[in-house]
């Protein structure tokens, strides 16, 4: 069967037209659906295989980049979404659907933030989230083409497959993944949830420009503990034919766009739950 996927709109979601598009290039359905209908009953997620949360401006980021649609994800669809992740069903956040996942909670959701929390002095405290999305390091909207590479330890069910870096472009102003600290930062390594880092065009380490915003550790996109989730700043979306990449007519080689392979894995992956 075809695996169908959710995108998710909302006031404000931009991108969702092309998402929906990278679907079905990819080989599967998708359906744009407005957040309201699925919290009124006329759309469910159990029955759909994959859920998108595009990119945009949510809510018109009154409340900060997000904030808006993760109250209502948490509060108005929390036990929807969460069976849906719990079955294993691929969940995407791009940009502002990333920075949504974030402060829904769901990302990066990983086991050792379930630790009981410790103030400076030991004493129980309160619990911080293992990583944020702020403002990035330039002070500025960064819109430019990057290089992405996956994580070969990742658990990320979206980057399979992915052998070569990706170029695919970014356009966002609060894109910055910050880990809580240093014992944070190594846990979501070590749990495999470092899904995507930026890099050099040569593949190397990614200093500015070529790491947009300042990310901890180059991370453009993080996962799940289980690989099912993934969220990542650059927009896949916008490069999944050749004609979309600004060298197309002097690179003939390019038969696809790179931010094809993403929705690809993601629809195979589904197709075979």
């Amino acid at each position: 069967m075809t695996p169908k996927a959710l995108v998710l709109r909302a006031p404000g979601i931009n991108r969702d037209e092309d998402a929906a598009a990278a679907v079905e290039l990819a080989g599967g359905l998708a359906d744009r659906v407005h957040v309201n209908r699925v919290v009124a009953g006329g759309a469910r997620l159990a029955d759909y295989a994959l859920l998108i949360i595009p990119g945009g401006f949510s809510y018109g980021d009154h409340l900060g980049a997000g904030k808006l649609l993760a109250v209502d994800l948490a509060h108005r669809l929390g036990e929807q979404l969460a069976a849906f992740v719990a079955d294993g069903r691929p969940v995407i956040g791009i940009c502002n659907g990333f920075q949504v996942l974030v402060k829904a909670g769901i990302l990066p959701g990983s086991a050792a933030q379930s630790q009981e929390p410790r103030t400076a002095s030991g004493a129980p405290g309160a619990a911080a989230p293992l990583a944020t999305l702020t403002d990035n390091a330039s002070g500025q909207f960064e819109c430019r083409w990057v290089h992405l590479a996956a994580d070969a330890a990742s658990r990320c069910v979206f980057t399979r497959g992915l052998e070569r870096p990706i170029e695919v472009p970014v356009a966002h102003g609060e894109g910055r993944f910050v880990a809580r600290d240093c014992a944070a930062l190594a846990a979501l390594r070590a749990s495999g949830q470092v899904a995507l880092r930026y890099v050099a065009p040569d593949g190397g380490p990614a200093a500015y420009p070529a790491n947009p915003n300042g990310s901890d550790d180059a991370i453009a996109g993080v996962c799940n503990p289980q690989g099912n989730v993934l969220g990542l700043m650059p927009h896949p979306e916008d490069a999944i034919v050749a004609h979309q990449h600004p060298r197309w007519s002097r690179e003939p080689w390019r038969s696809a766009g790179d931010g094809l392979a993403i929705f690809q894995s993601a629809v195979r992956y589904a197709a075979a739950l």
